[in-house]
């Protein structure tokens, strides 16, 4: 009966979309691709009876299918880049009885040539835009925004669109998560969607610093402050990012006495240079980051809970990557064509072994293992798809089988084999004395050391 209320969907599908000049794929909830038209098939070049049951991003390139198949959030004329060129597609959720079952998705185009027209076009316009943006990297320092930030997982997808709605203000962020989670990107993603988005950029490593210099590097140093210092004095990153946003990543390293100046610069809105005999007026916003629990900081006295409830104005917490298992595949595909345009080595996939290794690992350093794993992997291939034995060692020894379970009889031979070599040993090799210690005759020592190869 189930197959064949399935045939009869089929039908009506191919009823409705068949024939018609659109691109037409429909997923189901976990998006796997449960038809696609016949023009679709054609434009990607694929085979229309070997798609079905595939899961949407290993057939088509790009795709947020199965992203609002679960989130359930239509996605009206989003432009999309498949096989080279930029397309408009439409993704509206399937629901019944109010709960989304899947999700319908259409690539528009009229007219061939008018579409080249308009894809022409496109590529202009993205050109110009890229353009326009290097430029404003190079005068404000931030590289990423929210686009770089890739993931399928509701929870970042949520934290995203915290994002958008807290950029535009000046309250302070705290950017919460492992070491590898991508703090940094979150980071400039915020200035980029802020209203300093033209102004400085300014990130500070706070656990780089040395602690006797840390003031002079946050807040300058004045012409003869003390030995050594430049001529003329040097601003600080305060000065630098006046106007901006200033990043100060690993905050719970920074030492108190510096503490106190950063909360001063927050309340006052004005810092003092070293060998300063007057304060100066500065204008920034604060995002800090770190890996560390403040609030035990705060309770060791490590950390000024003044300070924490200044910078802590708004909360993002980012989640590592081993509880967001279903972003290793999409980062992975996306790190490897990163990697191989900075490589220049043509290297297009992961072999099935590779996926599943990478699904299965725990990955404590997190995306940024994740691309340096992938890095390496590229440069030990020697072909187009990353193989098991690319991988780098810890990983191939994290997923070596598990040997089966071992006799009674073999636990008792290793066991007693590795008693024999311990005792050998500690008798500098004298088997008199080693039998002794074993309590067992001298013939008897000489049979196992014989049986055992010792």
């Amino acid at each position: 009966m189930l197959s064949m209320l399935e045939d009869y969907r089929n039908q009506v599908l191919e009823t409705l979309f068949g024939n018609v000049e659109h691109c037409i794929v429909v997923v189901d909830r976990e998006g796997c691709i449960s038809y696609m038209n016949e023009s679709y098939c054609r434009f990607i070049d694929v085979d229309q009876t070997t798609v079905k049951g595939k899961h949407v991003t290993d057939v088509i390139e790009n795709t947020r299918m199965h992203i609002v198949a679960d989130t359930g959030e239509e996605e009206m004329a989003d432009l999309q880049q498949i096989r080279g060129d930029y397309m408009i597609a439409h993704r509206i959720p399937l629901w019944e009885n109010g709960e989304v079952i899947g999700a319908l998705g259409m690539v528009l185009f009229r007219d061939t040539d008018e579409w080249k027209i308009m894809n022409t076009h496109i590529k202009d316009l993205l050109l110009e835009l890229e353009t326009y943006r290097n430029q404003m990297q190079q005068q404000n320092g931030a590289k990423y925004s929210l686009h770089d930030i890739i993931t399928s997982s509701p929870d970042v997808l949520q934290l995203k669109e915290k994002i958008r709605k807290t950029a535009h203000s000046d309250v302070s962020v705290l950017l919460r998560g492992e070491s590898g989670t991508g703090k940094e990107l979150f980071a400039h993603s915020i200035h980029h969607l802020s209203e300093r988005s033209t102004k400085p950029f300014v990130k500070v490593n706070c656990a780089a610093i040395p602690e006797d210099l840390i003031e002079a590097e946050l807040f300058g140093y004045q012409d003869g402050a003390f030995t050594g210092a430049k001529k003329g004095g040097k601003p600080g990153k305060f000065q630098l990012a006046h106007g901006g946003t200033l990043f100060l990543d690993e905050i719970g390293d920074m030492p108190l006495r510096a503490q106190v100046k950063i909360l001063r610069a927050l309340q006052e809105g004005e810092i003092e240079a070293v060998g300063a005999v007057h304060p100066q007026e500065v204008d920034v916003r604060i995002i800090a980051a770190t890996n560390q629990s403040l609030e035990e900081m705060i309770q060791d006295q490590r950390f000024r809970e003044d300070l924490f409830y200044r910078i802590n104005v708004v909360q993002i917490d980012i989640p590592p990557l081993r509880t967001r298992r279903g972003d290793i595949k999409i980062l992975s595909k996306y790190l490897l064509q990163k990697v191989s345009d900075r490589t220049g080595k043509r290297v297009e996939e992961f072999s099935k072994a590779v996926e599943d290794v990478f699904y299965k690992y725990h990955w404590p350093g997190n995306v940024r293992e994740l691309e340096n794993v992938i890095e390496s992997a590229v440069h030990m291939t020697d072909g187009e798809t990353v193989q098991y034995e690319d991988l780098p060692a810890h990983l191939q020894k994290e997923s070596a089988p598990v040997p089966e379970a071992e006799t009674l009889k073999q636990i008792v031979e290793q066991t007693e084999k590795q008693a024999i070599q311990k005792v050998l040993k500690e008798a500098d090799g004298d088997k008199s004395l080693a039998a002794k210690r074993l309590g067992i005759g001298k013939s008897s020592l000489y049979d196992k050391v014989k049986k055992y190869n010792l």
